[in-house]
């Protein structure tokens, strides 16, 4: 059984005990967290899919740590003209397991 989510802009394909990394949720370490935004959902009867959502589906999620990802540097410049620009960014994580499908 598997089912797709939505969340921070992004779409993941789950089942329950996989462990994900999603865009950072305004929740604290070891709460559990409903994820309603459910796109498809497979099981042994058949695929159901939404449009866009699936109505009475929920992903129940446990959040294990929060955290920021390695650093990609970004680098702007312009030939000629003596413009190097250097900046480094982090973006910010929830790590989460899933523990339960319903719908």
């Amino acid at each position: 059984m598997y089912a797709v989510i939505e969340t921070g802009g992004k779409q993941y394909r789950v089942s329950e005990g996989d462990i994900i990394q999603v865009e950072k949720l305004p929740a604290d370490v070891g709460e559990s967290i409903e994820i309603d935004k459910v796109m498809a959902l497979s099981a042994d009867n058949g695929l159901k899919v939404g449009k866009p959502w699936l109505e009475n589906a929920k992903v129940t999620a446990k959040v294990l740590r929060h955290g920021k990802s390695d650093k990609i540097i970004v680098f702007k410049y312009k030939p000629k003209k003596n413009y190097r620009k250097r900046q480094g960014h982090r973006q910010p994580f929830t790590e989460i397991q899933i523990e339960k499908i319903e719908g």
